[in-house]
Protein backbone atom coordinates (compact mmCIF):
# COMPACT_ATOMS: atom_id res chain seq x y z
CA UNK A 1 0.00 0.00 0.00
CA UNK A 2 2.87 2.50 0.70
CA UNK A 3 4.76 1.46 -2.45
CA UNK A 4 1.50 2.37 -4.27
CA UNK A 5 1.31 5.93 -2.28
CA UNK A 6 4.91 6.66 -2.89
CA UNK A 7 4.76 5.91 -6.71
CA UNK A 8 1.31 7.90 -6.79
CA UNK A 9 3.06 11.18 -5.18
CA UNK A 10 5.86 10.87 -7.86
CA UNK A 11 3.40 10.00 -10.29
CA UNK A 12 1.42 13.15 -9.59
CA UNK A 13 4.31 15.81 -9.00
CA UNK A 14 5.56 14.43 -12.83
CA UNK A 15 1.88 15.01 -14.01
CA UNK A 16 1.38 18.78 -12.11
CA UNK A 17 5.03 19.85 -13.44
CA UNK A 18 4.54 17.89 -17.02
CA UNK A 19 3.62 21.07 -18.78
CA UNK A 20 7.17 22.55 -17.90
CA UNK A 21 9.14 19.32 -18.43
CA UNK A 22 8.76 19.69 -22.19
CA UNK A 23 10.81 22.06 -22.41
CA UNK A 24 13.52 21.78 -19.64
CA UNK A 25 13.16 18.10 -18.46
CA UNK A 26 15.90 17.85 -15.79
CA UNK A 27 15.96 21.41 -13.87
CA UNK A 28 11.69 21.12 -13.70
CA UNK A 29 12.14 17.18 -12.39
CA UNK A 30 14.78 18.41 -10.13
CA UNK A 31 12.46 21.29 -8.62
CA UNK A 32 9.75 17.99 -8.45
CA UNK A 33 12.04 16.60 -6.84
CA UNK A 34 12.89 18.69 -4.35
CA UNK A 35 9.59 19.10 -3.32
CA UNK A 36 8.92 15.28 -2.96
CA UNK A 37 12.24 14.66 -0.84
CA UNK A 38 11.21 17.29 1.72
CA UNK A 39 7.56 15.66 1.65
CA UNK A 40 9.08 12.68 2.96
CA UNK A 41 11.34 13.07 5.13
CA UNK A 42 12.89 16.21 7.71
CA UNK A 43 16.01 16.95 5.88
CA UNK A 44 19.46 18.89 6.77
CA UNK A 45 21.69 19.55 3.89
CA UNK A 46 25.06 21.17 4.47
CA UNK A 47 27.52 22.34 2.24
CA UNK A 48 25.30 22.80 -1.11
CA UNK A 49 27.34 25.63 -2.21
CA UNK A 50 29.96 23.33 -2.39
CA UNK A 51 29.18 21.96 -5.45
CA UNK A 52 30.28 24.54 -8.34
CA UNK A 53 27.80 26.99 -9.64
CA UNK A 54 29.12 26.42 -13.50
CA UNK A 55 31.44 24.18 -14.96
CA UNK A 56 31.54 20.14 -14.65
CA UNK A 57 32.09 18.09 -11.22
CA UNK A 58 31.77 14.90 -10.28
CA UNK A 59 29.74 14.30 -6.78
CA UNK A 60 30.00 10.91 -5.20
CA UNK A 61 28.20 9.55 -2.25
CA UNK A 62 27.57 6.53 0.19
CA UNK A 63 24.74 4.74 -1.28
CA UNK A 64 22.43 3.95 1.74
CA UNK A 65 18.73 2.89 0.11
CA UNK A 66 17.19 3.49 -3.29
CA UNK A 67 16.02 6.98 -2.12
CA UNK A 68 19.46 8.14 -1.84
CA UNK A 69 19.21 9.51 -5.46
CA UNK A 70 16.19 11.62 -4.64
CA UNK A 71 17.68 12.81 -1.90
CA UNK A 72 20.92 13.54 -3.65
CA UNK A 73 19.19 14.68 -6.84
CA UNK A 74 16.91 17.12 -4.53
CA UNK A 75 19.74 19.03 -2.46
CA UNK A 76 21.93 19.63 -5.50
CA UNK A 77 21.58 23.21 -6.77
CA UNK A 78 22.40 22.12 -10.13
CA UNK A 79 20.47 19.02 -12.15
CA UNK A 80 22.55 15.82 -11.95
CA UNK A 81 23.54 12.70 -14.74
CA UNK A 82 23.28 9.80 -12.17
CA UNK A 83 25.31 6.82 -13.25
CA UNK A 84 22.44 4.11 -12.57
CA UNK A 85 22.78 0.55 -12.94
CA UNK A 86 21.82 -0.87 -15.93
CA UNK A 87 18.99 -3.41 -15.03
CA UNK A 88 17.33 -0.78 -13.00
CA UNK A 89 18.06 1.51 -15.93
CA UNK A 90 15.98 -0.86 -18.69
CA UNK A 91 13.25 -1.06 -16.12
CA UNK A 92 9.72 -1.10 -18.45
CA UNK A 93 8.11 0.89 -16.48
CA UNK A 94 10.47 3.58 -15.35
CA UNK A 95 13.02 3.79 -18.40
CA UNK A 96 10.86 6.44 -19.90
CA UNK A 97 11.81 8.75 -16.90
CA UNK A 98 15.45 8.13 -16.72
CA UNK A 99 16.17 8.76 -20.09
CA UNK A 100 14.01 11.91 -19.75
CA UNK A 101 16.57 13.04 -16.57
CA UNK A 102 19.87 11.99 -18.44
CA UNK A 103 20.78 9.33 -16.25
CA UNK A 104 23.67 7.17 -17.35
CA UNK A 105 23.08 2.71 -17.83
CA UNK A 106 26.48 1.38 -16.78
CA UNK A 107 26.44 -2.60 -15.50
CA UNK A 108 27.78 -2.43 -12.39
CA UNK A 109 29.31 -6.36 -12.30
CA UNK A 110 30.67 -5.58 -15.54
CA UNK A 111 29.19 -8.71 -17.09
CA UNK A 112 28.69 -6.62 -20.54
CA UNK A 113 32.03 -4.43 -21.50
CA UNK A 114 30.49 -2.67 -24.02
CA UNK A 115 28.23 -1.18 -21.64
CA UNK A 116 30.82 -0.03 -19.12
CA UNK A 117 32.65 1.65 -22.26
CA UNK A 118 29.50 3.49 -23.19
CA UNK A 119 29.03 4.75 -20.18
CA UNK A 120 32.61 5.64 -19.85
CA UNK A 121 32.13 7.86 -22.92
CA UNK A 122 28.76 9.02 -21.67
CA UNK A 123 30.54 10.36 -18.30
CA UNK A 124 33.06 12.27 -20.28
CA UNK A 125 30.87 13.85 -23.02
CA UNK A 126 28.40 15.38 -19.90
CA UNK A 127 31.50 16.51 -18.29
CA UNK A 128 32.58 17.64 -21.45
CA UNK A 129 29.41 19.70 -21.74
CA UNK A 130 29.32 21.60 -18.14
CA UNK A 131 27.18 19.04 -16.87
CA UNK A 132 27.33 17.25 -13.31
CA UNK A 133 27.68 13.82 -12.74
CA UNK A 134 26.86 11.64 -9.71
CA UNK A 135 28.56 8.75 -8.72
CA UNK A 136 27.59 5.80 -6.03
CA UNK A 137 31.01 4.26 -6.11
CA UNK A 138 30.12 1.08 -3.94
CA UNK A 139 28.10 -0.08 -6.74
CA UNK A 140 25.49 -1.31 -4.58
CA UNK A 141 22.78 -0.79 -1.53
CA UNK A 142 24.98 -1.40 1.56
CA UNK A 143 23.73 -4.34 3.43
CA UNK A 144 24.72 -2.72 6.87
CA UNK A 145 24.76 0.93 6.87
CA UNK A 146 28.02 1.37 6.79
CA UNK A 147 29.90 2.93 3.74
CA UNK A 148 31.85 -0.23 2.39
CA UNK A 149 35.35 -0.59 -0.09
CA UNK A 150 34.77 2.21 -3.35
CA UNK A 151 35.15 -0.01 -6.85
CA UNK A 152 37.42 0.82 -9.42
CA UNK A 153 35.19 2.06 -11.75
CA UNK A 154 35.76 5.39 -9.72
CA UNK A 155 39.03 5.22 -10.36
CA UNK A 156 38.21 4.96 -14.61
CA UNK A 157 36.65 7.86 -15.07
CA UNK A 158 38.93 10.17 -13.24
CA UNK A 159 42.05 8.61 -15.25
CA UNK A 160 40.20 9.63 -18.28
CA UNK A 161 38.19 13.01 -16.82
CA UNK A 162 39.87 15.22 -14.65
CA UNK A 163 37.58 17.17 -12.90
CA UNK A 164 36.71 18.77 -9.13
CA UNK A 165 34.72 15.43 -7.33
CA UNK A 166 32.76 16.99 -4.50
CA UNK A 167 32.49 13.91 -1.69
CA UNK A 168 28.83 13.94 0.11
CA UNK A 169 28.07 11.77 3.14
CA UNK A 170 24.35 10.57 4.02
CA UNK A 171 22.79 9.17 7.05
CA UNK A 172 19.31 8.81 8.26
CA UNK A 173 18.12 6.26 5.40
CA UNK A 174 19.35 3.11 7.21
CA UNK A 175 16.39 1.33 8.74
CA UNK A 176 14.15 2.69 6.33
CA UNK A 177 11.93 0.28 3.76
CA UNK A 178 13.85 1.48 0.87
CA UNK A 179 17.15 0.26 2.58
CA UNK A 180 18.60 -3.35 2.94
CA UNK A 181 18.38 -3.21 7.08
CA UNK A 182 16.17 -6.34 8.10
CA UNK A 183 15.98 -8.06 4.79
CA UNK A 184 16.09 -7.09 0.91
CA UNK A 185 15.12 -3.58 0.54
CA UNK A 186 11.43 -3.03 -0.44
CA UNK A 187 10.64 -6.37 0.42
CA UNK A 188 8.46 -5.53 3.90
CA UNK A 189 6.23 -2.25 4.96
CA UNK A 190 7.45 0.89 5.60
CA UNK A 191 8.49 1.27 9.37
CA UNK A 192 9.69 4.98 9.51
CA UNK A 193 7.70 8.29 8.51
CA UNK A 194 8.75 11.39 7.92
CA UNK A 195 12.29 10.19 9.52
CA UNK A 196 15.51 12.72 10.15
CA UNK A 197 17.66 12.42 7.31
CA UNK A 198 21.60 14.48 6.56
CA UNK A 199 23.20 15.17 3.69
CA UNK A 200 27.15 16.72 3.83
CA UNK A 201 28.71 18.10 1.22
CA UNK A 202 32.30 18.87 1.09
CA UNK A 203 35.05 20.84 -0.13
CA UNK A 204 35.80 19.87 -3.84
CA UNK A 205 38.80 17.58 -4.36
CA UNK A 206 40.65 18.79 -7.18
CA UNK A 207 42.30 16.59 -9.75
CA UNK A 208 45.74 16.05 -8.71
CA UNK A 209 44.36 14.89 -5.27
CA UNK A 210 41.35 12.66 -6.33
CA UNK A 211 42.34 9.13 -6.10
CA UNK A 212 39.85 6.61 -4.74
CA UNK A 213 40.98 6.04 -1.41
CA UNK A 214 41.13 10.34 -0.52
CA UNK A 215 37.89 10.78 -1.95
CA UNK A 216 36.65 6.97 -0.15
CA UNK A 217 38.28 8.70 3.10
CA UNK A 218 36.31 11.81 2.92
CA UNK A 219 33.11 10.36 2.24
CA UNK A 220 33.32 8.15 5.29
CA UNK A 221 33.89 11.42 7.35
CA UNK A 222 31.25 12.72 5.83
CA UNK A 223 28.66 10.59 6.77
CA UNK A 224 30.41 10.09 9.90
CA UNK A 225 29.06 13.92 10.96
CA UNK A 226 25.88 13.37 8.78
CA UNK A 227 25.54 10.11 11.00
CA UNK A 228 26.31 12.56 14.57
CA UNK A 229 23.06 14.93 13.55
CA UNK A 230 20.48 12.52 12.32
CA UNK A 231 21.10 10.00 15.52
CA UNK A 232 21.28 13.34 17.55
CA UNK A 233 18.27 14.35 16.59
CA UNK A 234 16.38 11.10 16.67
CA UNK A 235 17.09 10.74 20.22
CA UNK A 236 15.21 14.10 20.70
CA UNK A 237 12.61 13.24 18.79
Amino acid sequence: MMASWLWGVTGLAVVAGSWRVASAPRPCLRWLVFMLVHLLYRLRFRGRHQIPPYGPAIVVCNHVSFMDALVVGGASPRPLRFLMDKPIFDSPWLNWLFRLVGAIPVDADRRDPGSVRHALDEVSRALRQGEVVMVFPEGRLSPDGEVHPFRRGLELILARDGVPVVPAGLAGLWGSWTSNHGGKALSSPPRRFRARVALFFGEPIQPGEASRRNIEARVRALKAEADGWADGEQRRA
